[in-house]
């Protein structure tokens, strides 16, 4: 027995020097391997040998810890990363800003001193700029991409600046010499960035075909040289997008067209031209609005997640044009109101084209859709004050609301929801807080029709949502409901506020001696008036909760009624005449009596559901 334990002992302290001795050769074999050694292959898995009784078990030696190899590569990875970026882009960069420095202290001290005049100067910038753009197809053919790029750069910038001094500074070119040859920059960078298929090309095309304009104003009006000209540019841009994924660039172009078109408005448009700028707005307005048409359907990683071209640009595009259209037509409603349907119908044909002709990402393109159906609402919803008056356009709006959610719940579209919800809101709040009416007649009024309109949408919305709501929108259904009782309320009493004071200008008028009597009675009519309405509207109310039956109808008509209790016995008490008094409080408890007697025949049933309530309660 003894010499077993023996040779256990023996057998441990031997694999634990096995182990340390493989774990010491590891490491020093790991120090020797290169950066990137090649994988070797697995080896395969020994079989183990089945246990034999009575046999020794050697004891699991613990998994050894890794080898530091792996840390110490990745560590000289991301050291060499640094290194090479430096060398590669930061020291290219101060290296070519070094040279620009020296070469321009080299050529102002030339100038000083006299030795090149004005056409050699611009003679030496053109030579320079051609020369930096030819030298840099060296470093691209040896594949420094962004080093040839960054000399293109310096070469570019080089032509257009020497062009626009032999036209501002020395006066060696005529504005159209000096036009057409930066055209002629601007559409060979737009080769090169096309060739190369360098979207970075293509930008520093873009920023010097804007420049152009405002490196050769002459500070005359030039409308239809600089619109025909941005046009074209625009249209180029787009052109060259439509085969090359960059639709940065018409960000871009979008900003120096509003850029170019805002500095022109400010400082030359007169009336007289207004029929020249409108068509230039709608060219601008057209170039941009089509973008979503024809983009997509080349490339599809137009339509792959977010696009700012594709969302925000439409809407932006839409803003300004509008606002571009107002400026012109302040004063010219009727004009402005057909602007604004042309626009709404040209943004609803394009929802429509572009929802049946793009296939992408769904999501960006269902987006993109209710966005421009969206743009039509608003130019809809834009038209309706333009054209109508007063309370008109609170109707239009209020009619507009019913459309859209009829449409919203044919289409299932959560979107034209939201829409309609506001306009909604939109025109409810101008009819109670803004729209002024004069009435001479009871009911028979342009007031108590605007109000029946936003009953009747507000009903309408209630009697729909009764069968298909669901969740969230259960709330929103309960606050029409709630709004349809407090307008019919707000209807209601303003039709009697106005005709006792219509009687009480009558009174007034013919200054008899017993008018201050008679008008004092005439205000206790009105007061005891709005007690009767709001006390039959209650009573009706809570009738209708019982007929549907209702929780929620039942408890505003408490509430109301609980409120007409409050009038009753704090106001009508002590400023109603005996008979009003006696009126108001019979009525009043004639009512109590009748829904107390409802609630007590228990025809709701509402002491067995309470009852089953407490027992469900009691079992769990």
């Amino acid at each position: 027995m003894a010499n077993s334990e023996d040779e256990i002992q023996a057998l441990r302290a031997a694999v634990a020097e096995l182990a340390a001795r493989i774990y010491r050769l590891e490491q020093k074999a790991g120090s020797e391997l290169p950066t990137q050694p090649q994988a070797a292959p697995p080896p395969s898995k020994p079989i183990p040998p089945s246990p034999v009784p009575g046999a020794l078990v050697p004891p699991v030696v613990s998994a050894l810890p890794p080898r530091p190899a792996a840390v110490v590569a990745t560590r000289r990875h991301s050291t060499e990363e640094l290194e090479s970026t430096i060398g590669k882009l930061w020291l290219n960069r101060i290296g070519i800003f070094a040279i620009l420095i020296g070469v321009s202290y080299f050529i102002k001290y030339a100038f000083d001193s006299g030795w090149i005049g004005p056409s050699g100067k611009i003679a030496l910038g053109l030579i320079a700029g051609i020369g930096l753009v030819l030298w840099s197809e060296r470093f691209r053919s040896k594949g420094y991409a962004a080093f040839s790029y960054s000399l293109k750069a310096v070469g570019i910038g080089t032509l257009y600046l020497s062009l626009w001094g032999a036209y501002q500074v020395y006066h060696l070119l005529p504005s159209a010499a000096a036009f057409v040859a930066m055209i002629v920059v601007t559409g060979s960078t737009i080769a090169l960035a096309l060739s190369q298929d360098a979207e970075i090309l293509a930008a520093f095309a873009m920023i010097g075909g804007f420049g152009t304009p405002v490196l050769l104003s002459s500070g005359e009006n030039h409308e239809v040289a600089l619109f025909a000209y941005v046009a074209l540019l625009d249209a180029a841009i787009l052109a060259m997008v439509t085969v090359k994924p960059w639709r940065r660039l018409l960000v871009g172009s979008f900003i120096g067209t509003v850029t170019l078109y805002v500095g022109w408005y400010s400082e030359y448009y007169t009336r007289d031209q207004r029929g020249l700028t409108v068509l230039f707005t709608l060219v601008f307005g057209a170039i941009f609005v089509v973008i979503p048409l024809l983009t997509p359907l080349t490339n599809s990683r137009w339509v792959r997640g977010f696009s700012i071209t594709l969302t925000l640009l439409p809407l932006l595009n839409a803003v300004v044009v509008f606002l571009a259209l107002f400026s012109m037509y302040e004063n010219d409603k009727t004009t402005l109101t057909f602007y604004s349907l042309a626009l709404a119908a040209t943004y609803l044909g394009l929802s429509s084209q572009f929802k049946r002709r793009v296939a992408g990402d769904k999501e960006i393109v269902r987006t993109v859709n209710l966005l421009h159906i969206a743009i039509a609402i608003a130019f809809i919803t834009i038209a309706i004050p333009l054209k109508l008056d007063s309370h008109w356009i609170t109707i239009g709006w209020l009619i507009e609301s019913a459309v859209l959610l009829f449409v919203a719940v044919r289409t299932k579209t959560d979107f034209l929801r939201y829409f309609a919800g506001a306009t909604l809101a939109l025109g409810i709040v101008r009819l109670v807080a803004f729209d002024n009416f004069h009435v001479d007649t009871l009911i028979f009024n342009a007031r108590f029709a605007t109000y029946v309109v936003a009953i009747a949408i507000l009903g309408g919305i209630v009697a729909v949502a009764e069968r298909q709501a669901a969740g969230r929108e259960i709330t929103v259904v309960r606050l029409a409901g709630v709004c349809l009782n407090v307008l019919s309320l707000l209807a209601l009493t303003l039709e009697a506020a106005d005709y006792f004071n219509r009687q009480l200008m009558i009174w007034y008028q013919t200054r008899r001696p017993d008018a201050y009597m008679q008008s004092h009675d005439i205000e206790l009519a009105r007061n005891f008036s709005y007690s009767a309405i709001w006390l039959v509207y209650g009573a009706v109310l809570m009738m209708f909760g019982f007929w549907k039956p209702s929780a929620f109808v039942r408890w505003q008509a408490l509430v109301l009624i609980a409120l007409t209790i409050g009038k009753v016995f704090l106001f009508d008490v002590s400023e109603l005449q005996q008979g009003y008094r006696i009126l108001s409080f019979i009525a009043l408890g004639a009512v109590l009596m009748g829904i107390s007697y409802v609630y007590h025949r228990d025809w709701l049933k509402l002491s067995r559901r309470s009852s089953e309530n407490s027992e469900q309660e009691m079992s769990a």
